[in-house]
């Protein structure tokens, strides 16, 4: 029996980050911002957040980020100019990104992490449940991930995560989810969570990627949860006392994710995934695969 739960309408993307892998692009300019192919990667993360159905996007930033809010801001300067150009398409494009949603902005101040991050959009998040969407996960629109991660929510409640399975040596990089299954198959029940451990202590190769849907409870263990690794507060931590005790704040669910993911806080994956989303696109792909595979072709056979 689906259970009535208040409908999710806001999604917080934390974009305080300062991207030291990718220095030094990322000395003036925020890491969201990096292109990937011809728009920000921060800009496929809100369009993702729409696509779900969520209209309300709050961005947790931090200093230097100001060309974020430039850029799902009005150029009025910029339109003009197309329009008197008579250049309607790259006009489109210009305002797209100021009309996909409605954009609020708080500053982090101090970076203690990413729950306490989390906890800086509790006065805007108010007492509902609301999505987290980390900027350096891009999840291709065709795997419409957060939508499901909604529906689990709106059937279970208490908070989901999403997550897919890595190979061993990778699960150190990630927080691990104990699970256990459920009747339905892309679906599990989270019964305990480890922050970034050793593959010997993982409780799985179930790793969380950077999408969930919270109930507005964790605010309340955040605001309890001590500096975890890295000296950080860490949302894992309170995802676990979550999972702990379905009291506080009701159950926790993973989505079993096996769609398209890429990883842009990686420098390699990130050029991965420039390369698979030109190829994939009606206007650059044709052209951009011909030299692609001109271009292995002849280093292959000079190696």
């Amino acid at each position: 029996m689906i259970q009535s739960h208040p409908r999710i309408s806001k999604a917080v993307i934390p974009a305080a980050g300062l991207g030291t892998r990718f220095l030094p692009a990322t000395k003036a300019t925020p890491k969201e911002m990096l292109p990937v192919v011809d728009k920000p990667a921060i800009q496929y993360v809100v369009e993702e957040a729409v696509a779900a159905g969520l209209d309300d996007v709050l961005m947790v930033t931090g200093r230097n980020k100001r060309p974020l809010e430039d850029h799902f801001d009005r150029n009025y300067e910029l339109e003009s100019a197309l329009e008197k150009k008579g250049d309607a398409d790259r006009l489109a494009k210009v305002q797209e990104s100021s009309d996909l949603a409605t954009i609020h902005y708080v500053r982090q101040g101090d970076p203690r992490g990413l729950g306490h991050a989390v906890l800086c959009a509790a006065p805007h998040v108010g007492d509902e449940p609301f999505a987290v969407l980390l900027g350096d996960d891009l999840i291709d629109p065709r795997d419409p991930l957060l939508r499901r991660m909604i529906e689990v929510q709106e059937q279970h409640g208490g908070s989901v995560v999403a997550l897919m399975e890595v190979a061993p040596e990778q699960i150190h990089l990630y927080g691990s989810a104990a699970v256990e299954t459920t009747e339905d198959s892309d679906v599990v029940r989270v019964s305990g969570l480890v922050e970034k451990p050793e593959a010997a202590d993982a409780p799985s190769n179930y790793a969380i990627i950077g999408r969930y849907v919270l109930d507005p409870a964790v605010f309340g263990v955040l605001r309890q949860t001590e500096p975890g690794r890295g000296g950080e507060i860490q949302l894992t931590d309170a995802l676990q006392q979550l999972a702990a005790d379905e009291k506080i704040g009701g159950p926790v669910h993973g989505v079993v994710f096996k769609g398209r993911r890429y990883d842009t806080g990686d420098r390699g994956d990130y050029l991965r995934a420039i390369v698979r989303l030109a190829c994939e696109r009606e206007d650059l792909g044709p052209e951009f695969r011909t030299w692609l595979r001109r271009y292995v072709t002849e280093e292959m056979q000079e190696r």
